[in-house]
């Protein structure tokens, strides 16, 4: 049923795509905060400056004030050093506030993007794709792509402004000793060029970890998927596999907190050997007079800020190329094009009649991976289970299941339907029957051939405005997890609630929705499960009596409803398609008769169509399917 799936393969010798383009692509999403980087660029000058002070200090005090006696002196510089102190604070309060709003900013604006995006998806874009792979995406790789743009760029700049300021006053202090302090410095770099490599492939294994692990959980505890698995008795097998792939969360966060702190051992150890350096010729220069006490505690202060600021300079390349790993998923995403799109100069339709015409419509359902998103690595060879399809889901992926086999979902389908006019749409399973409805408000786009409303082509009509003429009403309700009042406004955001008990009464669940403890305030579960299927079923219709479109699209699903729900639909259904245009899969056989057209179709053709009699006397499929399937039917309801 479902293409397999692209996959990112990581290896330790993977290099990331760092290209100009890109790091100005992940630049642009600061741009909208260039005041706030400013003002923290600012921060950051004063913050260093106000760090260059302290050891002047403490080299006042040693060489002069402490020596003279001076209490007065050294009273004012302890109360300097206090100020110093507390104005640092307050910078690094400010800075991190700047830092915080433009973070979650980067956060909200990347998830914007990101969701908006997957809005205008395709339907098949959805069914290929695993839902906590999404949830992934939009969360981990989201927060993982915004510690780029703020933490790792705004320590970048900070360390570098910094470094340079201590290089330049220990230069000034002792010159020598200075290029003593910097020997340590290329062992720095072949440190980083080496544990960068190794941190990056842990980064982005932990991310495809923690997408699969999320994937599960999406599968596993909706309600769908909780049914499954309680009605199999799996609860410890999916238990176990959960504990799998946490593991593997779990391995690749210790390996990639052991490879930060072995980098940091290093690095504590470099920055040792380059200390003792410069004790052991500031000691030398001290006992021969050179320079004082005072000097080489201020410089011994300065060196060991530059040591923390050049690693923490030489470790952002590393956090920022494991962040491009989160703006690469990221970005894979948004850069997928819509199957569905709409042209610039779409037209919006306007006092819709209602004419539906197919003209030689042929469909294929594609195999490849274009317009679909990488797999993440998978770990081991079960897979979680797969959530409940709605009956509508099942006909469907049987369709495309079908239609893979023999070539064409649909092939060469042409009729037209008069406005207010009713066609019933027959034919086996897998004949092609959910395929066509879903070409009609453009879920898909037919690979050759044209639909037209009223003559204009849909592809040549914005989307918004098709969508508001047309209502769907499909096998398996979907509700969410929300009030029945907030599920009908969902079709008419504006609707009054006279207007949504109107529209209740003519689906005939006014009444029992009026019965409910909190009336429409009730919260119906999740996907609706709190209510029957008749309930559901007849709340969507009522959803779709608000909508008032000129068209219905209805896959009629009755028959595994109780007689009384189903007659509650039956006399709702006649009220829904009076004086609109419909096109309904027909299970029952009073839909049938009360077809203007009956279209049979098999194999994705339309091999027969005519009314109820017409078709009988051509003793053909729709004859073969009306003695075993349909009259069948009827008499065991009439029983």
């Amino acid at each position: 049923m479902m293409h397999g799936l692209r996959r990112i393969v990581s290896t330790e010798d993977e290099k990331p795509n760092l290209t100009w383009p890109l790091v100005k692509r992940v630049l642009g999403y600061a741009k909208p905060y260039r005041l706030q980087l400013v003002s923290m660029l600012g921060l950051i000058f004063t913050g260093s400056g106000l760090h260059l002070i302290n050891p002047l200090i403490f080299r006042e005090m040693i060489d002069k004030t402490i020596p003279a006696g001076d209490v007065k002196r050294l009273i004012f510089l302890a109360c300097a050093l206090l100020l110093v102190a507390l104005f640092d604070g307050v910078v690094s309060v400010l800075q991190r506030r700047l830092s915080a709003i433009v973070g979650e900013g980067v956060i909200r604006d990347l998830r914007l993007e990101l969701y908006g995006h997957l809005q205008r998806m395709s339907l098949r874009f959805f069914t290929n794709t695993k839902t906590g792979e999404l949830m992934s995406r939009l969360n981990n790789d989201v927060v993982g792509a915004q510690n780029a743009v703020t933490n790792t760029m705004v320590q970048m700049v900070s360390y570098f402004v910094q470094a340079v300021a201590m290089l330049g006053i220990m230069l000034a202090l002792e010159w020598r000793l200075t290029l003593v302090s910097l020997v340590v410095l290329p062992l720095f770099l072949i440190v980083v060029k080496k544990l960068s490599k190794q941190l990056r492939a842990i980064v982005r294994r932990q991310l495809e970890a923690n997408a699969s692990m999320n994937a599960m959980m999406s599968e596993t505890l909706n309600i769908g998927g909780a049914l499954l698995v309680k009605l199999f008795g799996r609860q410890m097998v999916e238990t176990d596999r959960f504990g799998k792939r946490a593991n593997q969360v779990k391995d690749q966060g210790v390996l990639r907190a052991q490879t930060g702190s072995i980098f940091m051992a290093i690095s504590m150890v470099l920055a040792a050997v380059g200390t003792a350096l410069v004790y052991g010729l500031g000691g030398y220069f001290v006992i021969r007079g050179e320079f004082s006490i005072g000097t080489i505690v201020a410089f011994t202060s300065y060196l060991v800020s530059l040591y923390g600021s050049i690693q923490m300079l030489s470790n952002a390349p590393v956090d920022f190329m494991s962040s491009l790993v989160s703006f690469e998923r990221v970005f894979e995403v948004i850069d997928l094009p819509p199957e569905i799109e709409e042209k610039p100069d779409a037209v919006v339709l306007k006092d819709v009649k209602g004419e539906l015409r197919f003209e030689n419509v042929t469909f294929t359902y594609q195999i490849g991976d274009e317009h679909l998103l990488s797999d993440v690595h998978r770990y081991g060879s079960m897979e979680s289970v797969s959530t409940v399809l709605s009956e509508g889901e099942r006909e469907a992926a049987e369709e495309e299941r079908i239609s893979q086999a023999r070539g064409n979902a649909l092939e060469n389908v042409s009729f037209c339907v008069e406005p207010g006019k009713l066609v019933a749409l027959v034919g086996p399973s897998g004949a092609g029957k959910t395929t066509l409805t879903y070409l009609i408000p453009r879920l898909y786009d037919p690979t050759e051939g044209s639909i037209y409303i009223d003559g204009v082509n849909l592809r040549d009509v914005k989307l918004e405005s098709l969508s508001s003429q047309i209502g769907m009403v499909t096998q398996e309700t979907y509700l969410f997890h929300d009030t029945i009042r907030t599920n009908l406004l969902y079709s008419r955001l504006d609707a009054t609630q006279e207007e949504i008990e109107d529209a209740c009464r003519a689906a005939n669940i006014h009444d029992f929705i009026r019965e409910l403890p909190e009336g429409y305030d009730t919260v119906v579960g999740e996907r609706g499960y709190r209510l029957s299927g008749g309930e559901k079923q007849r709340i969507s219709l009522a959803r779709v009596i608000l909508k008032d479109p000129r068209i219905l699209v209805l896959d009629e699903a009755t028959s595994s409803l109780d007689s009384e729900s189903e007659a509650l639909i039956q006399e709702a259904l006649k009220r829904v398609m009076h004086h609109r245009t419909s096109i309904v899969i027909a299970h029952r056989l009073s839909t049938i008769l009360a077809a203007d057209t009956i279209l049979v179709i098999d194999r994705g053709k339309i091999i027969e169509s005519g009314t109820h009699p017409e078709l009988l006397e051509m003793n053909g499929v729709y004859a073969n399917l009306y003695h075993t399937q349909f009259r069948k039917r009827e008499q065991t309801d009439r029983r």
